[in-house]
């Protein structure tokens, strides 16, 4: 706990490592199937499709005709994981997965790719960043964002076990690689990754490197940070939040998404119910994507360490004048 933080990039994509854990466990469950909406390449499904045949559909840029299809393949008993871009796998089909997946109960699993500002080139119209408000207000919808790849690993057995809608938010590329095969990760359950005793800072998906970050700055200037990866936004981990919110007395969010509805909004409710104290999100602020590259975009929309730095003075601050 509290060591120097590396920062490096994994080897290999992460959605690599997603399609090799879907592979993996479709061997040994034929319930698994994948659908896609013509974006098998981009999700690499289709090596999926390639050495599993009959198992991988491609309904074409239909997503919510996939949504259905998906509904009526877990009515029959089996595990659809559906694949598109964030954009397109929370506002296109929020009607389909709202009514015929989650008001019906059934076990569908929802794979956005590219969240956030890592949509990058593709500019404004492919950047959801609304994503995470969206499939949090449906009721029964379990959200989650692995980090890396580790996580990713432990992670996939609990969702696959898991009856009921989950909503992965899955970075494509590289992650920086935070946890060890050896981390002992659960679903459901913050992540303690630094202690700390002045501020707390609760960051999810590409933001939690970010926060590690901050935390080593902020500790040269004599202020102990609190570290937590909040890698399911829900079910959302009050027990946790809480009990490092009331140690430090005050709270800073990171996300790669609007802070309308998201992490940042699920650490007010929690805390304005029963804990309150200083708050400050770092996030999206009310205002579309844009194309470029993720440096130039988290510049852009204040995603940095800098501004986690910034955000942690404002709320000890705040704390120390109360």
């Amino acid at each position: 706990m509290n060591q120097p933080f590396e920062g490096k990039l994994e080897e290999h994509w992460l959605r690599d490592t997603y399609v090799d854990l879907l592979l993996e466990y479709a061997r040994k469950d034929d319930r698994i199937v994948a659908l896609d909406a013509d974006l098998m390449a981009a999700s690499s499904v289709k090596r999926f499709s390639r050495q599993t045949p009959g198992r991988a559909i491609d309904v074409g840029v239909a997503e919510a005709n996939m949504i259905g299809v998906a509904a009526g393949l877990a009515a029959m008993g089996k595990i659809p994981f559906t694949h598109s871009f964030t954009a397109f796998a929370s506002r296109r089909v929020c009607d389909q997965v709202t009514l015929s997946v989650a008001y019906a109960g059934l076990n569908v699993k929802m794979v956005g790719s590219d969240p956030g500002i890592t949509a990058e080139l593709n500019g404004g119209t492919h950047m959801s960043l609304e994503d995470v408000s969206i499939m949090r207000n449906i009721p029964g919808m379990t959200v989650y964002e692995p980090v890396d790849s580790a996580q990713l690993r432990a992670a996939f057995p609990q969702i696959l076990a898991h009856d009921g809608p989950v909503y992965i938010r899955l970075l494509r590329r590289p992650a920086v690689r935070i946890y060890s095969k050896d981390d002992k990760l659960t679903l459901g359950k913050a992540f303690l990754l630094r202690e700390g005793g002045d501020v707390t800072i609760l960051a999810t998906g590409i933001m939690v490197a970010e926060a590690l970050l901050a935390a080593e700055e902020l500790a040269g200037e004599g202020i102990s940070a609190e570290v937590l990866n909040v890698h399911t936004v829900k079910p959302f981990d009050e027990e946790a939040v809480l009990r490092s919110a009331m140690k430090t007395g005050a709270v800073v969010t990171a996300e790669n998404a609007s802070v309308i509805g998201g992490l940042g909004s699920a650490a007010a409710e929690c805390l304005g119910e029963n804990c309150p104290v200083p708050l400050r999100r770092v996030g999206v602020r009310d205002c579309f994507g844009e194309v470029g590259l993720t440096d130039y975009l988290k510049e852009k929309f204040g995603l940095t360490a800098k501004e986690i730095v910034r955000a942690a003075h404002e709320v000890t601050e705040r704390k120390n004048l109360r």
